[in-house]
C-alpha cells in the first residue's frame, strides 16, 4: 500500500550550538549575505544586540537594524519589509525571542532571502521551525503561516541563552512538554513511520524535562541546564519538523490562542499560556473522554508546574477577575472552525472548554 506524498521542512540548513556558537557564526554569516537586515525588539535584549551588532560590523557587513513595535504582526511586517527592499537587504538576521524570530522568518520567506535566527532565550523552538505565528498589533493571535523552509542558519549560543530570565526557560519547558501531550493525540493511530518516531521522541523529551527541569532552573551552569535548553530550543523543533502537521498542536496551543484575545493575559509568556493549556486539554480528556490516564497526567504536572512558577489556574494568569463574557470570548475563539482543538477525538464546545479552564486544579477523579 503506497503512502500519500508528504513534504517536510525538517531542520535548519546548519545549526551551531553551544558556547562560542555566535563567534563561529560570525565566520559563516558573510557566506550568506553582505547587507543583512538585523531584526530585534525587546528592550531587555537591547544591550546584547548592540554588542552583537558591533561584532557583526567588524566582519565588514553593511547591516541595517530594525525593531518590531508589536508582536509579529502585518503592520510591522509591511513597514520593515518596505525598508528591507529600499535598503537592498540580502538576508534577515533575527535576534531575540519567539515573536522576533517568527517575524524574521516570515520576512525572509516573503522576500525570498536567507534567514539566520539567533535565539536569546529557550522560551520557544521558533529559531528552528518553518512556521510563524501572526498576531494583531494588540497581541491577539490571528493564525500561523507555513514557510517554505527552516532557517538557513540557527545560532544557538549558550552564553546568549544563559543571560535570559529564568522565567523564560520555565516557559520553554512548558511549551516543549506540550509536544508529547499534543502529538500523542494529533497523530491518532497513524501508521506513518516518521510520525510514530516523532511521537516517541516527544515522549522522551517530556521524560527528560520531568527529570531535569527543576535542576536546570536551579543551576544555569549545570549539564542539566544545557540539556534542557537544547531540548526546548532545538529538539522540540525537530519533532515538529519530522512529524509534520500530524505532530503539532491540539488543545494546549488552541487555549493559548484563545487566551491571547484577552488583554489581561498579555503579561504572560507564550509557554506559560501553553502550559496552562496542557492542563486544560488533560481536563477535557479526563471529563469528556473519560480518560483516567489524562487525570493522572494532569495531577502529575500540577506540582511540577507550581515548582517552576508556571500558571496552573486562571488566577495565576491574571484572569481570576475576568468576566464571564471575556472568558466565553476566549473559549469561542479557541473552538472556532478549523481550530487545532478539534484534533481531540471527541467534540468540544466553548462551554466545555470554559468548564475545563476553571477546573484545571480539580482533584476530582473521573470514571473511565
Amino acid at each position: 500500500m503506497s503512502t500519500p506524498l508528504s513534504q517536510h521542512a525538517i531542520a535548519p540548513a546548519e545549526v551551531l550550538r553551544g558556547p562560542g556558537a555566535w563567534a563561529e557564526g560570525l565566520e559563516r554569516i558573510p557566506g550568506l549575505c553582505r547587507r543583512p537586515l538585523v531584526l530585534g525588539r525587546s528592550a531587555a535584549t537591547a544591550a546584547v544586540r548592540k554588542q552583537l551588532l558591533t561584532e557583526l560590523m567588524d566582519t565588514g557587513l553593511q547591516h541595517h537594524s530594525a525593531e518590531l513595535q508589536h508582536d509579529c504582526c502585518e503592520e510591522d511586517l509591511g513597514r520593515i519589509g518596505a525598508t528591507c527592499q529600499e535598503r537592498g537587504c540580502d538576508a534577515v538576521i533575527a535576534i531575540g525571542g519567539g515573536k522576533v524570530l517568527d517575524a524574521g522568518k516570515l520576512l525572509a520567506h516573503r522576500h525570498e532571502l536567507p534567514c539566520i535566527t539567533v535565539p536569546t532565550s529557550a522560551a520557544t523552538c521558533a529559531g528552528w521551525t518553518a512556521l510563524a505565528n501572526v498576531y494583531t498589533p494588540q497581541g491577539a493571535f490571528q493564525g500561523d503561516v507555513a514557510l517554505a523552509r527552516c532557517p538557513d542558519l540557527l545560532i544557538f549560543d549558550h552564553a546568549l541563552v544563559r543571560q535570559a530570565p529564568t522565567r523564560t526557560l520555565a516557559s520553554g519547558i512548558a511549551d516543549a512538554m506540550a509536544k508529547w501531550y499534543e502529538a500523542s493525540v494529533s497523530s491518532g493511530a497513524s501508521g506513518d513511520g516518521l510520525v510514530q518516531q516523532a511521537v516517541q521522541m516527544a515522549r522522551v523529551l517530556r521524560d527528560q524535562l520531568l527529570l531535569e527541569a527543576e535542576e536546570a532552573l536551579r543551576d544555569p551552569h549545570s549539564a542539566a541546564w544545557e540539556r534542557v535548553v537544547e531540548a526546548c530550543g532545538l529538539s522540540a523543533g525537530l519533532i515538529g519538523g519530522i512529524g509534520g502537521a500530524r505532530c503539532r498542536t491540539v488543545a494546549a496551543h488552541a487555549v493559548h490562542n484563545g487566551l491571547t484575545q484577552l488583554e489581561a493575559s498579555h503579561a504572560h509568556l507564550h509557554g506559560e499560556k501553553v502550559g496552562f493549556g496542557i492542563l486544560a486539554q488533560l481536563r477535557l480528556e479526563e471529563v469528556l473522554g473519560g480518560s483516567q490516564l489524562a487525570g493522572q497526567a494532569r495531577r502529575q504536572l500540577l506540582p511540577l508546574f507550581r515548582q517552576l512558577g508556571l500558571p496552573v489556574n486562571l488566577e495565576d494568569l491574571g484572569l481570576g477577575q475576568a468576566g464571564l463574557h471575556e472568558l466565553q470570548h476566549a473559549c469561542a475563539f479557541a473552538c472556532r472552525e478549523g481550530s487545532d482543538l478539534h484534533h481531540l477525538p471527541f467534540a468540544v464546545g466553548p462551554n466545555d472548554l470554559l468548564a475545563a479552564l476553571v477546573s484545571t486544579c480539580s482533584s476530582e477523579r473521573q470514571p473511565a
